[in-house]
């Protein structure tokens, strides 16, 4: 009978993990929209300084963000240089905060 209850508690489990947004499941991204979800904007060398990710890892994880419409960037010159500015749109808001309650709701059920 406790075999039973564990294999019912695995599956239930194994449902939360696939509520998980998949491309928030990587820890770049979920990184980029978290720190987007607490600031207005960031330009992309305060994400690298932050994430401590290269130029092309960076870039990558932006554009697959950037293409699910979870991002938008806006590009100006300062002092000279191009500067890219990201923000979080409200699909990319509502995606994390989604994400994050499908965590929640997996850490409180194998905490109890």
């Amino acid at each position: 009978m406790a075999r039973r209850r564990q294999a019912e508690s695995n599956v239930s489990i194994w449902d939360r993990a696939n509520s998980f947004n998949r491309l928030l499941e990587h820890r770049t991204r979920l990184g980029i929209c978290v720190l987007l979800a607490r600031n207005d904007a960031l330009t992309f060398s305060r994400l690298k300084s932050l994430l401590k990710e290269t130029d092309g890892s960076l870039g990558a994880h932006l554009r697959k963000l950037e293409d699910e419409n979870y991002l938008v960037v806006e590009k100006e010159f300062r002092d000279r240089k191009p500067t890219s500015w990201y923000s979080l749109t409200r699909d990319g808001r509502k995606a994390l905060e989604e994400h994050l309650e499908a965590l929640g709701r997996l850490i409180a059920e194998v905490g109890a």
